[in-house]
């Protein structure tokens, strides 16, 4: 996922802006965070936070000017954003703003959903810059200082293998020479993580997304990525004990949501098109785009990977991929688990396009490991009638 051209904010004042229903959910997606981070999601007292009574008051208005009946208080109002699918609630949406069983809060842990940390995080005020894109943007400008892509590179890559980071391996990055542009900015976005993420003593990471599981009351584990938990339960990997490691960090969530989270896709698709025999090239030219692929005949395609869960959002960001490093083709990538969570991912996708992104394809990851295979077989048939 690049950050390097100039964004626009995905959902800018037009035709969203004449449905109350799209405000409302900023404001509960909000909330929800808030509450998350402060009190949690299972016990509420008076007086509630500011973005909590924001969210109540202005839910209980939108269900009695439509004849439905409000929420009786804020733990009624988390149980409906945790079982009732936002397809069923009083809101004026415009097309393709939700699917049929998008909620914000999962429907098992109750925690945020990353459909609720897009909508909190990807429809503010046009004047709000985005976290994510801020901390990428800063790191940009340091290595351009320094004259260094490989800091930059290594940034990225530490962002995405590594959003679990001890004391130890806190200090160990101090004293990193290739990391040296960026270690002030590295302090800033590793939080120190809090006491609910611990099990019998200890921290416990996922096997597959590298991230902090969370423990259940029944026992099992939570993952906070959409992906991980579509693949089945969660795999308890790296385990942690606080008592010799101390009080560990973590990547902030905006950083976690949408730099590790889709950087973990563009090392699966980088694995997948290296075994094809393809050179592959990651965040080239300061991270312009993803991956440059290269073919053996010297085509090369250059590949913008985004894993976000609401496609219109993703529509509505797309913009032309940077012609600098030169490709041939160039396609945006998403994850196969988004498209078939919600059908008519790419279509609403495309229908949320601006015009300037008219002509830029969407693929799954599969897809796009496919068609490399078939250029491949292509080239081998035309290599063999020579």
């Amino acid at each position: 996922m690049t950050f390097d051209a100039p964004d626009t904010v995905p959902l800018p004042a037009d035709e969203w802006a004449a449905h109350d229903g799209v405000p409302l959910l900023r404001t509960l997606a909000g909330a929800l965070i808030v509450l998350d981070a402060t009190t949690g999601l299972d016990s509420f007292s008076l007086p509630y936070p500011p973005e909590a009574q924001r969210a109540l008051d202005r839910t209980a208005l939108a269900c009695l000017l439509s004849g439905e009946p409000p929420p009786a208080g804020l733990t009624e109002l988390v149980d409906r954003c945790r079982t009732l699918p936002l397809a069923q609630w009083p809101l004026g949406l415009p097309p393709d703003a939700i699917g049929p069983e998008d909620r914000l809060l999962d429907e098992e842990s109750g925690r945020p959903s990353e459909l609720c940390h897009e909508w909190a995080w990807r429809t503010p005020d046009a004047a709000v810059e985005f976290r994510d894109r801020q901390i990428v943007r800063a790191a940009l400008r340091a290595c351009r200082e320094y004259g260094d892509e490989e800091a930059y590179t290594a940034f990225r890559g530490l962002l995405v293998r590594r959003p679990v980071l001890t004391p130890f391996e806190m200090h160990e990055l101090d004293g990193d020479m290739v990391l040296e542009p960026v270690r002030g900015l590295i302090r800033q976005i590793y939080r120190p993580v809090p006491d609910s993420y611990l099990h019998d003593g200890a921290y416990t990471c996922c096997e597959r997304c590298l991230t902090l599981l969370v423990p259940s009351r029944d026992g099992d584990w939570w993952c906070e990525r959409d992906r991980c938990r579509r693949q089945g339960p969660a795999p308890a990997g790296r385990r942690i004990l606080r008592e010799t490691a101390g009080e560990i960090c973590q990547l902030e969530r905006p950083l976690r949501q949408f730099v590790t989270g889709p950087g973990r896709a563009e090392a699966d698709l980088e694995r997948d098109l290296l075994a094809l025999g393809l050179g592959v090239r990651m965040w080239p030219g300061y991270d312009a785009y993803d991956l440059l692929v290269e073919f053996p005949d010297g085509h090369r395609w250059a590949v913008d990977v985004k894993d976000w869960a609401h496609p219109v959002f993703l529509g509505r960001s797309a913009r032309p991929v940077p012609q600098d490093p030169p490709y041939e083709e160039a396609f945006w990538s998403v994850p196969e688990h988004r498209t078939l969570a919600r059908p008519g991912y790419v279509a609403a996708f495309e229908r949320a396009r601006p015009a300037r992104a008219r002509d830029l394809p969407l693929f799954t990851d599969a897809e796009l490991v496919a068609r490399a295979r078939a250029r491949l077989r292509r080239l081998k048939g035309h290599t063999d009638r020579a």
